[in-house]
């Protein structure tokens, strides 16, 4: 990222999570309540979910950056407490054990989950617990990547740009997406249990879960985050790590479980030819924000060349099912080789929904990134200015003028 940076620190059992977010300008009006601890409370919903999303009430404590409801240009810290850590205090303690007290309270582990990183990381880190690996490695660390693009959709609404996500399949089950989706996205879906457009897709995506529940198994699925209002001339064409869809591909597929993206018609339109592909180039007098000059379609996805084309943003994300399985895989006890099934830690079931929530903070961030890169300033007023001045020339340069 090039405007914008983040860090994250913590572990899924320790005392908190830790957020920090570099290059947000100043004078931008935020608020934790109202702009960023609703997205914390969406990532911990969705049908499927495990008994942490019962323990858990995430909300943001602001420690740096904001000043009496406005950001003061400098980096923006928070912390997410675990309520958990309650119960944690003497496996996840930073001081060493008490040679006389009992190893279980340690809740050591030493047989790697298949599709974790567990295996991987104690071979990386020669550690032999996989406790060290899983509990920087689990998915509890997007909550501060959600604390982090709740700040950078913030910015973004400003300007037009809204984000949104919703869920097209849980295992074999597609929901029938309209072709036009509602104005609000998330306003939509979020009164569904799976983040999902279709009722009757929904009721079955819930029996799948209870089956697969009912079998020690876990589902994965896919979703899609859309993004509205953004302006053409986003990113660039000119270098390899300065196009849009590699930058948004990456920040996606960096989360957990994610192993495939797609923008747009994505691999469908590989199977296609090109007149069923590309998108017609048509006038649009109600594109401001593109020259008005629009698409007849949006098979692209919003994005040519890596710039955005003024049409909506759409980003999907396949997400594998959850690595820990009741109905237990084969696997290797670490401290001897023999043969052993793997550890079994509390988990989910099915985590689409809340993906689709920590999509859409990735998707922001580099939004963001991108934005500021284009329209950058150290205030919001500047960048203000900076804005409105380029979308006049879009609106007034009409065709062939230069």
């Amino acid at each position: 990222m090039r405007r914008i940076s983040f860090s994250t620190a913590g572990e899924s059992h320790g005392r908190g999570l830790v957020a920090i977010l570099e290059g947000i300008p100043a004078g931008l009006t935020l608020e934790m309540v109202k702009h960023v601890d609703p997205d914390l409370v969406r990532r911990q919903g969705g049908y499927g979910r495990g008994r942490r999303m019962q323990i858990e009430s995430d909300q943001a404590e602001v420690i740096s950056g904001i000043r009496l409801g406005e950001t003061i240009g400098s980096p923006i810290s928070m912390l997410i407490w675990n309520k958990d850590w309650e119960n944690w205090t003497q496996a996840m303690s930073p001081e060493k054990p008490d040679p006389d007290g009992n190893p279980k309270a340690l809740r050591s582990l030493y047989l790697p989950r298949p599709g974790h990183a567990d295996l991987v990381g104690l071979l990386k880190y020669d550690r032999r617990d996989t406790r060290d690996i899983l509990e920087r490695a689990s998915a509890r660390e997007t909550a501060a990547r959600v604390a982090c693009g709740a700040v950078c959709r913030r910015l973004l609404e400003v300007f037009g740009i809204t984000i949104g996500s919703h869920v097209t399949s849980i295992g074999s089950i597609e929901a029938n997406v309209p072709d036009v989706l509602p104005t609000n996205l998330n306003e939509s879906v979020n009164a569904s249990a799976l983040r999902s457009l279709d009722p009757d897709a929904t009721t079955r995506m819930k029996k799948a879960i209870d089956d697969a529940k009912r079998n020690g198994d876990t589902l994965g699925g896919v979703f899609e985050v859309v993004a509205t209002g953004i302006p053409a001339g986003l990113g660039s064409y000119v270098t390899y790590d300065s196009k849009l869809d590699g930058r948004l591909a990456g920040a996606v597929m960096s989360i957990q479980a994610i192993k495939g993206v797609e923008i747009g018609a994505g691999f469908s339109g590989a199977f296609k030819p090109g007149s069923e592909v590309h998108d017609p180039i048509v006038t649009d007098k109600n594109a401001k924000k593109s020259g008005g000059i629009g698409r007849k379609s949006n098979r692209a996805g919003g994005l040519e060349g890596g710039v955005t084309t003024g049409s909506p943003l759409v980003v999907k994300a396949a997400m594998k099912p959850i690595s820990t399985l009741r109905k237990r895989l084969p696997s290797i006890d670490m401290r001897d080789g023999s043969v052993a099934d793997a550890a079994v830690e509390r988990s989910d079931i099915c985590a689409v929904p809340a993906a689709a929530v920590v999509g859409e903070a990735m998707v922001a961030l580099v939004l963001a990134d991108a934005f500021l890169e284009k329209f950058g300033g150290d205030s919001i007023n500047e960048i203000t200015r900076n804005f409105d001045s380029y979308v006049q020339h879009l609106d007034k340069r009409g065709y062939g003028e230069r």
